[in-house]
């Protein structure tokens, strides 16, 4: 069809009244939805750089922020202990670098190495320990420091599936831990015995708020023996899984090691029963400041 014929043929055509009014009402509505869809797409375009430089800002300060923590090694060399740190830097040390945001603070793992005479402040130098650091910052960036910060209300304890937390902790394990603050973190340095006996188990490293043991502190699975914090519990807590090595358990050192203490009764016992089997005391943990 030409166009003199199309227009003939168009101008046959009738219209309803308000043909003209509802055509205009059409394009205006679709005018108002075309300018819509441009600002949106406007919006978008300008969105998307925003969020990649808040996402990359976030992995400069993370990064940063791990890269300004002390390794292991260099938590040891504060210590004046180069044997330490040395075995740090070894092929036998884990490199764990967990994190628990937890409360006000941010928990971090760092590593752990196990053998003996690592160190020159304990006496049994033929005893395999475990060393463990943690470091500690707040989350809001505020400095902890050393002269504020309660050491003590802080404990860092060894845990085992399977054996009451009143058996295997700081105080039966005979722990040292040491603290210090640098740059606004505050690092632990924990020796204990060697937990390397436990790796046919679980076994736990926990932070926390409070004093040795409970059961307000920590609850044990009957079924399993895991450990985990009690429910009504809510102070800062922070309960690592260390990955050690099952081929160096000793399950017949570990149990020996839990009857000698005599106090590895059922954690889940009426109240009475299990404080009459568990010593007062504090902690366990020696402390020594630099």
């Amino acid at each position: 069809m030409d166009r003199d014929d199309y227009r003939k043929a168009f101008d046959t055509l009738s219209f309803s009244a308000d043909f003209e009014e509802r055509t205009q009402d059409l394009l205006r509505r679709r005018a108002r939805t075309q300018d819509k869809e441009r600002k949106s797409m406007k919006l978008k375009f300008f969105r998307k750089p925003a969020v990649f430089a808040a996402a990359a800002a976030l992995l400069v300060v993370s990064v940063s922020a791990a890269a300004l923590l002390l390794r292991p090694d260099q938590v040891a060399q504060h210590h004046n202990q180069p044997v330490l740190a040395q075995a740090f830097e070894s092929g036998n040390a884990i490199a764990v670098n967990q994190t628990v945001n937890t409360g006000d603070f941010s928990v971090q793992l760092t590593g752990l190495v196990s053998g003996e005479g690592l160190t020159d402040w304990s006496q049994d130098v033929d005893t395999s320990h475990t060393y463990a650091v943690v470091a500690l910052s707040r989350l809001d960036g505020t400095p902890i420091e050393q002269q504020s910060f309660d050491f003590i209300r802080y404990p860092l304890t060894p845990l085992v599936a399977g054996y009451s937390p009143s058996a295997v902790n700081n105080w039966t394990l005979g722990s040292f831990a040491s603290g210090f603050s640098q740059d606004g973190v505050y690092y632990y340095l924990l020796d204990t015995q060697d937990l390397n006996m436990f790796a046919h188990r679980t076994v736990y490293l926990a932070f926390y708020e409070g004093g040795a043991p409970s059961r307000e502190i920590f609850s044990v699975n009957p079924e399993d023996g895991s450990i985990s914090f009690a429910e009504g519990y809510e102070g800062p807590q922070a309960l690592f899984t260390l990955p050690l090595d099952p081929s160096k358990a000793d399950p017949a050192a570990a149990d020996a090691f839990v009857e000698s203490t005599g106090l590895n009764c059922d954690y889940n016992a009426p109240a009475e029963d299990l404080d009459a089997a568990v010593p007062e005391g504090d902690n366990g943990s020696v402390v020594f400041w630099e």
